[in-house]
């Protein structure tokens, strides 16, 4: 039986079938050229020139879609060669050029390397823009290339001169397209923004400065500075002060500050850059004249209203009433009731634990159910001597911001024989005094005679309270005072190192040479006469004194970081880590982070098992040494991780996927490190992702992993009351309820979550997130630092350290005012912030907003935009304190 074969179709009919007939138009328009590219051919001369301008107008008058070939350009292709030899044989200077130009064009879709710009250059001067944007687009991606392959020598600078004469037609022309990004984007390749100043104009400048500036993160130094400072000159041009001002402060170039600040002629302009340099803990110095209305900006600047504007928050919020550590802990919703010896899990350390709450919950409100009432004395004996220290400190958290009332309250404790009570009151009279600034300087008054005290514990809490008082003033006559202690021969570890963490916060980001000095001398010393004691916890205390003075300052840093060669090997290593990662804090720099990520990739494996005689075992034991000291450079590179990633949504996403890698696979002492990581990445920001991450390990099984992320959980919802975390912190307490630390960590972290009520926040990140308070961020490390030995520290008794973080407490409020500062309460829509870069037109920034009246609350991540046209505000960015100004050409 035979099968009868299928008849298979001819492929290349069948794909001749699929291809579209050509219309009648289009084979017009080929033959056309086709007889155009004939006449060129002929030797005749006089038939080049019509020719050449017939090829021209085909080409210019081609309309296209965006996503096909222009007609002319595509049929054009087979004759690209045969023009190129054309153009050899023309002799007509003005013919060959016009020639070139066709050429330059057609090589848009046909020429390998640089053709199109080879024959730009040899074609009509001046003609390019005549062409299109898609071809200036092409030309500019040629410049590009070609300018990164001139050679630095002084011959190549005429090559040099041609591309910027060719930029100098581009960019114009890109501007008035609304190609902004692409001449921005030219400029800086070609390291020509100086240029950009003359083709900006007021219809763009906005659009251009929010592209540079957006670009800052993605662009390595000096290149950033270099985008920052071309838009703060932008916005001094179109007279924009808040918007210079918030640039100059990302700079931290105070001269450039005072400059922007004293150039100002309006005078609730200059209240309202006031407002913006209060909150970023900057003071200049003014000019003097106009001396009574410079006392009203000394005022703003020095943060004198903040408690007062504060509270007035609070009462419209109707949130006034004080809460007990029992309404926050809600022990009433527990599953099961708590046994007898539940209950009686250490009650002084639980009582410590309210004493902190209590302060965390009632920050700011100047009331309290435990402290402030007739009795607060018995809430205070309750606790155990160095919980005393603690427990009295807390009155600094309740009375935060009120300098005038809150020192009287705290007055009573420090004339007290109980040296604890005595350390107590000083801390809180620190703590009082953060952030805010006064001509009497009461903290110093107060303070400063105590820094060499007998006794160690109001010693402690003198410098402390000095450290958190004048953090960030990088005062002269302070630093100098507590460096006398460093050199004091009765000073122990925990006071060097309390006095290293002071002196760094008060001279944060200045890169002060005193301090620094005499950081590094107390090293050296400690070297030379004590080297154990630099494998105590407070040993750390002092390379983190001298990474805050380089915070943010990168490379500056290095010499210092040089000048530690001579410390021993394992604490050399951690503390040039923790210098580095400090000087490199928020800048999202790629480099460093792989670096990190390199250290904390390293393995130290223990020797392999052979026979037991005394020399093994004793190489035996040195390894593990080494082993456990490596640890300590790997913990801080872990936490380098989060602290130089934490400035930009990209960089936390991709250090934030490094930490479950390192979480599952990495040394026991990164896996503690990595939940305060976490904490500092997203704090005060409660990502559902990193909430699971750490609810997890908050049931491991090593409790410093466990206790750590049960306070990177507190860190996450610091001040957002957020009840998802308040549920999973309940929980937690009933899990942990017998064991006492673990409890202990579990009610720190329902204080933070509850902090001031839900008014407040953690955050250093500020102003839509563009600038960063250095003072917060070293408020944040203190306390990070210390919980890499949290069982030494604070969960020893160096809880006090707990108060590092007053330092970053703001309220997260926008308070709207008339130009005579009166409260001035108006609509404004709150939502989700919208990235509006490089988009055409108007676009809405924010999404899914609330209408509410001011004053109102900020979360993370969210934005608010006025919701009337009655008023002007005097910054582009409505958070904090905003002046609003009556809008001329309003009509109802």
């Amino acid at each position: 039986m035979t099968v009868e074969k299928k008849a298979v179709p001819n492929k290349k009919k069948k794909d001749e079938a699929k291809k579209p007939e050509m219309s009648e138009e289009d084979k017009k328009l080929q033959e056309d050229l086709a007889m155009v590219i004939e006449r060129l051919k002929d030797d005749n001369p006089n038939l080049w020139n019509p020719a050449l301008q017939a090829l021209k107008s085909e080409i210019r008058q081609s309309t296209t879609s965006m996503t096909s070939v222009p007609k002319p350009l595509k049929f054009l292709k087979p004759y690209f060669d045969s023009l190129k030899e054309i153009y050899e044989k023309i002799e007509d200077v003005m013919t060959k050029k016009l020639c070139a130009d066709i050429i330059s064009v057609l090589a848009m879709t046909n020429a390998e390397g640089r053709e199109s710009l080879k024959y730009r250059l040899l074609g009509t001067p001046g003609g390019l823009v005549d062409w299109g944007h898609e071809y200036v687009r092409h030309i500019s991606g040629e410049i590009v290339g070609e300018w990164d392959e001139i050679p630095e020598a002084p011959e190549s600078e005429e090559q040099k001169k041609v591309l910027i004469e060719l930029t100098k037609q581009i960019a114009p022309y890109q501007m008035k397209l609304n190609a902004e990004a692409e001449a921005c984007d030219l400029l800086m390749e070609i390291e020509r923004l100086d240029m950009l100043e003359q083709y900006v104009d007021e219809s763009v400048y906005q659009r251009v400065c929010l592209y540079l500036t957006s670009c800052v993160p993605y662009v390595p130094a000096p290149e950033n500075t270099n985008l920052l400072l071309c838009a703060l000159k932008l916005y001094r041009k179109f007279g924009q002060a808040p918007h210079a001002m918030r640039l100059a402060m990302q700079l931290n170039d105070k001269k450039l500050i005072e400059d922007i600040f004293n150039s100002c002629s309006d005078w609730s302009m200059k209240k309202q850059l006031a407002f913006m340099m209060g909150r970023q803990n900057t003071v200049v110095q003014l000019n003097d004249d106009e001396d009574d209305r410079n006392e009203d900006l000394v005022e703003i600047m020095s943060n004198t209203q903040l408690n007062a504007n504060f509270l007035s928050l609070a009462r419209e919020l109707d949130i006034m009433e004080p809460k007990t550590p029992e309404d926050i802990y809600k022990s009433h919703l527990e599953n099961s009731r708590p046994s007898y010896a539940s209950a009686q899990v250490d009650s002084a350390r639980q009582n410590l634990a309210s004493s902190f709450v209590n302060g965390f919950v009632n920050a700011g409100f100047g009331k309290d159910k435990l402290l402030l009432c007739e009795d607060g004395s018995k809430a205070i004996y309750k606790n155990k001597e160095h919980g005393m220290f603690s427990t009295t400190a807390s009155l600094g958290l309740l009375l935060l911001w009120d300098l005038d009332g809150g020192l009287t309250q705290i007055d009573r404790f420090m004339y007290s024989s109980d040296e604890n009570l005595k350390a107590g009151a000083l801390l809180a009279c620190g703590i009082v005094s953060c952030g805010v600034k006064n001509d009497c300087d009461p903290a110093w008054a107060l303070l400063s005679d105590y820094v060499l005290n007998d006794k160690p514990t109001v010693r402690i809490g003198s410098i402390f309270g000095l450290g958190l008082a004048y953090s960030g003033t990088d005062r002269l006559d302070i630093t100098s005072h507590l460096c006398t202690v460093l050199s004091d021969p009765k000073s122990s570890n925990e006071v060097i190192g309390v006095t290293a963490l002071s002196l760094g916060m008060i001279a944060v980001g200045t890169c002060n040479t005193d301090v620094t000095q005499a950081l590094l001398l107390t090293l050296m010393e400690m070297k030379e006469t004590r080297e154990a004691s630099l494998k105590e916890p407070f040993a750390k205390f002092l390379p983190l004194g001298l990474g805050l003075c380089f915070l943010g300052k990168q490379e500056e840093a290095e010499a210092t970081i040089a000048a530690l060669e001579g410390l021993p090997e394992p604490f050399h290593s951690m503390a040039s880590t923790l210098i580095d990662v400090c000087a490199y804090a928020g800048t999202g720099n790629v480099l460093k982070i792989q670096q990190l990520q390199h250290i904390c990739s390293e393995h130290y494996e223990p020797e392999e098992k052979n026979k037991e005689n005394k020399k093994e075992k004793k190489e035996k034991e040195e390894a593990k040494d080494d082993k456990a000291d490596m640890s300590m450079q790997q913990a801080v590179a872990t936490l380098g991780l989060g602290l130089i990633a934490m400035g930009e949504d990209i960089g936390s996403d991709m250090a934030y996927r490094s930490f479950g890698l390192l979480l599952r696979y990495s040394e026991l002492a990164i896996r503690r490190v990595v939940p305060l990581a976490l904490g500092l990445l997203y704090v005060s920001n409660p990502k559902l992702n990193a909430i699971d991450t750490l609810s997890k390990f908050s049931h491991d099984a090593d409790p410093e992993v466990a206790y750590n992320a049960i306070l990177a959980m507190g860190l996450l919802g610091a001040g957002t009351n957020h009840a998802r975390l308040a549920t999973m912190l309940r929980q937690l307490a009933q899990y942990h309820a017998k064991d006492a630390n673990h409890l202990f960590m579990v009610r720190i972290a329902q204080g933070l979550v509850h902090m001031g009520k839900g008014t407040l926040t953690l955050s250093p990140y500020h102003s839509d997130r563009q600038l960063m308070r250095p003072v917060a961020v070293a408020g944040l490390l203190g306390l990070l630092v210390a919980c890499i030995d949290v069982k030494q520290t604070i969960l020893g008794k160096s809880h006090y350290l707990f108060y590092s973080v007053a330092a970053a407490i703001q309220p997260r409020m926008l308070v709207t005012f008339d130009e005579e500062l009166k409260a001035l309460p108006v609509s404004v829509r709150v939502g989700t912030a919208v990235d509006v870069v490089g988009q055409a037109g108007k676009p809405k920034t924010i999404t899914g907003f609330q209408t509410h009246t001011t004053p109102v609350l900020l979360s993370h991540g969210e934005r608010a935009e006025l919701a009337t046209d009655e008023y002007l505000p005097l910054t582009p960015v409505l958070e904090g304190f905003v002046i609003l100004r009556k809008n001329p050409y309003f009509e109802k």
